[in-house]
């Protein structure tokens, strides 16, 4: 708890992160506690904060797969004063992860009131699929279903309450619920995403009846952390084809990581001689762009904008496209 001092003067706190092997940490986050001043380090691990009143004051960094460091500080006579962090990492089975759904902020995992399962894409490489639709099936109490076999649409159910209960978040914001599976997460390249944060029940009241059965938050990657380039393609014997890449930049003092995302099957099959397509035929491109910008404190603002474009059919092995519309 700050207390006040006779000096009115401003301190400045700077410092480093690092880890036990002396490796800078990028992005984690620095947080004087019960105050809602902090800050984020940069590329060679530095943060600064400024605009801070003299008094005693506790400090918290944190950064996903590291246990989170507290250090007491008394601001005094200096006006500048020094402190670096050396984060240990954590273990498979810690609760020190951060984690933002449930709370709408940063949290400790194991200080979250909601219970927040987190995945990241080492989990998901065990068993490697072409969309995060198919990949959240790997998890325990989340089951994908195909609602239309003609139309290929599906949603997610959690713990076996229907889809229209299941929330889908990107970066924390809500997806058009009716599309949310279809186009929420169909078309976000594999490679881009950071973790995936999820909450089974209705523990999320913050979101509202639309995730009385949990919430999947897809949570990608900030520019800095991204690769320079990604590309994954792949292709089966019935000439479906899926790409994807992404790649990072910047321009001055903002980052940005775009992702692609292209999907083709046109190959109208019959094998059960029903008059009905097997597969629903689709020609989707999805694109993806994510801004990073540097505020005052080292503070960070995002902006991400997403672009999809489908042309989808399913169904009388006898359409053509001049029957679109009549």
């Amino acid at each position: 708890m700050a207390q006040s001092g006779p000096d009115a003067t401003n301190h400045t706190i700077v410092g480093k992160v690092s880890s036990a092997t002396g490796e800078v940490i990028e992005s984690a986050s620095l947080l004087l506690l019960k105050t809602k001043t902090g800050s984020k380090t940069d590329s060679t691990g530095s943060f600064s904060i400024s605009n801070i009143k003299p008094g005693t004051y506790s400090l918290r960094a944190s950064v996903v797969g590291y246990q989170a460091n507290v250090q007491t500080l008394v601001l005094g006579q200096k006006t500048i004063d020094t402190l670096n962090f050396i984060l240990q990492p954590n273990d498979n089975t810690s609760l020190n992860d951060v984690v933002v759904t449930g709370t709408l902020k940063e949290v400790q995992r194991l200080d979250s009131p909601i219970p927040v399962e987190v995945y990241t894409p080492s989990f998901f490489k065990k068993n490697p699929t072409a969309s995060l639709f198919e990949a959240v099936g790997l998890i325990n109490g989340v089951r994908p279903q195909l609602n239309c076999n003609i139309c290929n649409t599906g949603d997610i159910h959690i713990n076996g309450m229907e889809g229209a209960y299941t929330l889908i978040l990107i970066d924390g914001m809500p997806i058009v619920s009716g599309l949310s599976t279809v186009y929420g997460l169909s078309g976000i390249p594999n490679s881009m995403v950071e973790r995936i944060e999820v909450v089974k029940g209705p523990g999320g009241a913050l979101y509202g009846s639309e995730a009385m059965g949990g919430i999947i938050n897809v949570i990608t990657k900030s520019p800095a952390k991204a690769p320079k380039l990604s590309v994954d393609v792949f292709g089966t014997t019935w000439q479906e084809y899926n790409a994807d890449a992404s790649t990072k930049f910047r321009l001055g003092k903002a980052e940005s990581l775009f992702g692609l995302n292209y999907y083709y099957y046109q190959n109208r099959l019959d094998k059960n001689d029903d008059g009905f397509t097997d597969v629903t035929l689709q020609n989707r491109i999805s694109l993806f762009n994510k801004w990073t910008f540097k505020r005052k404190n080292d503070r960070i603002a995002s902006i991400g904008l997403r672009y999809v474009n489908e042309d989808r059919f399913g169904g009388d092995m006898n359409y053509t496209r001049q029957l679109r519309g009549s």
